[in-house]
Order: C-alpha cells, then sequence, then structure tokens
C-alpha cells in the first residue's frame, strides 16, 4: 500500500501542474478581477480616501455610499455631482 501511494505521489509530481492552477504563472488574475476583489472588500465610506475610491464602491454595488440618494456618494471625499460624474466618466461607471 505505501509503495503505491508514494508511486502515485511521484507520478502526480511528475506531470506537472494542471491548466490553470495556482502555480501556473500563465494563468495569472487579469488586474480588473483584482481590483474588483480588493473594492468589494472595502464596504464603508470610512475605507475611501479619495472621490475615485467611494465612486468605484458605489459604481461597484455599494448602495450605502449614497444613504441621501442625491448623486454624491461617501461626501467626506466627494465634495459635489460635477466632481462625481467627472470621476463617473473617467473610470466607465
Amino acid at each position: 500500500m505505501r509503495k503505491a501511494l508514494i508511486a502515485a505521489f511521484a507520478a502526480m509530481a511528475m506531470a506537472g501542474p494542471a491548466t490553470g492552477s495556482l502555480l501556473n504563472p500563465s494563468a495569472k488574475p487579469s488586474v480588473d478581477k483584482v481590483k474588483e476583489f480588493i473594492v468589494a472588500q472595502r464596504r464603508s465610506c470610512s475605507a475611501a480616501s479619495t472621490c475615485q475610491e467611494a465612486v468605484e464602491m458605489w459604481c461597484g454595488g455599494y448602495s450605502g455610499a449614497d444613504r441621501d440618494r442625491d448623486g454624491i456618494p461617501c461626501e467626506s471625499v466627494c465634495r459635489s455631482k460635477a466632481q462625481v460624474d467627472r470621476t463617473k466618466q473617467q473610470i466607465s461607471c
């Protein structure tokens, strides 16, 4: 039994990593996917240090960023609707 287990392990080790595994350098996550993950982890206006970060969270689905529904998310960092509109245009939101 032990020899069979060692043989199976050796065969897997010699076969190399499967396509899309973490060991495969050609299967890197896209920058956009990583950015989406980071934005999803920050779900409060206190996490936003710039208006762009606030707008990214808001566009990413965090409706709590604009609690009064005036079109300005995280008003501590976004000062005007015009600033928000410019930022939305820049990041294609």
